[in-house]
Formats: C-alpha cells, structure tokens, sequence
C-alpha cells in the first residue's frame, strides 16, 4: 500500500482523512457511513489538505477508533482492521472499514441521539427512514453492480446538467412518479455516487 498514492486520490467515497480521532462520537458518523456504503479507508494522521501530520501515539487512536466502533455505532461494527505506516518519522494509521453485512448502521452523535450516515463522495450524509429501508436491502452480496440507469433515473442526470439543482417535487413533476417512488430513485443514485444529497437547507435537494 503506497501512502502518497492513497493521498494523492484526494478523500471520496472510500476513502477519508483525518489528522486525529478526538472523540468517538465525531469518528462514529465516518465509520458507520462507510460501513453504511461499500466500505474504505480513514487515514489518521493525513489532513484535509493531504498532509502527513502523523498521529503522536497510535495505540491511543486505535482504542479510542474500537471505542467508537463498539459502543458508538449500533449495531457495533466488526473487523476493523489497522496498520501503522512510518513516513519520514511520522506515523499514519490506515484503518480498514469493510462494507458491512448487517446494515444499517446508525452513529450516536450525542447522549439518546443516534443516526443513519451513508458515504457520499467525500462526505458523511445522514439517512431518513426510507434510505434505511433501501440499506437493509443492499447488503454487499445482493447490490446490483453496473445496473445500466432506467429512462427516469437518466432524466434526473440530464435534468442537472442543464439545472444546478432538483428537489423531489420537481423530479415527481419530471418523470411522473408518486413520492415515493420518486423519493427511492434518488437515494438509489445518491448511494451509487450519480448525484449527490443536500439537506442543509429547508427542503433537501440533489446536484450532480
């Protein structure tokens, strides 16, 4: 595994930096959300810019990365996996997440408050209660790999390359489709990184 590679990939779907683990509560959303998707790497010790700032002790990461695991995502997530990398003296932690059998995962991001993350591109997104649904059925052995998008799952992908953004209403208008068919179709593109999910607003919308 070559470091300055991985690096050089810049943070995506499967792949995410973080200079420490400072607190379970903060890696958990990571760890559940790629657990959530197809599984990847967190590299501790590397900053958003790519820089390797190393981990000043690697066992207190891993603990705390365990801790997380266990205790801070439901259900606890199993087969993490570490390596230690030296790099001019200083250490990064590559820790495997491998897409999980058991899905869906939710992380506790304070006391009583647990949510559903998935991966897209290089962030952590929350679910809803139908994503989750549409999580219990793509576990890693039933996933359609390569499924060539439908006639309506292509509209929403010329659509945006026209306008900056779509919202549900717009899409149901689009291809005709009751909300909830059309609300499934795209968090199917979101989960397969053809669109992306934004909710930060009033009403959540979706880009390319």
């Amino acid at each position: 595994m070559d470091l300055h590679e991985l690096i050089k990939r810049g943070e995506g779907e499967e792949l995410e930096f973080k200079q420490k683990t400072t607190h379970p509560h903060r890696i958990s959303r990571t760890l559940a959300s790629l657990a959530n998707t197809r599984g990847g790497l967190v590299l501790v010790g590397v900053d958003d810019a790519g820089r390797i700032l190393g981990v000043r002790d690697a066992q207190e990461e891993v603990f705390v990365l365990l801790e997380a695991a266990t205790h801070y995502v439901d259900p606890p997530l199993t087969g993490l996996q570490f390596r230690e990398i030296e790099e001019d003296g200083r250490t990064v932690l590559v820790v495997t997440v491998p897409e999980s059998l058991n899905k869906p995962h939710r992380a506790q991001v304070a006391p009583d408050d647990w949510r559903g993350y998935v991966r897209v591109r290089d962030s952590s997104v929350q679910t809803s209660g139908l994503t989750e649904k549409l999580l219990e059925r793509q576990q890693p052995e039933a996933r359609f790999e390569h499924l060539p998008l439908n006639k309506q799952e292509l509209a929403v992908i010329d659509y945006l390359k026209i306008h900056p953004r779509i919202n549900l209403a717009q899409f149901m208008k689009l291809v005709n489709f009751g909300k909830r068919r059309a609300f499934q179709t795209l968090i199917k593109l979101v989960l397969h990184g053809y669109i992306r999910h934004h909710d930060k607003e009033k009403e959540p919308y979706y880009t390319l």
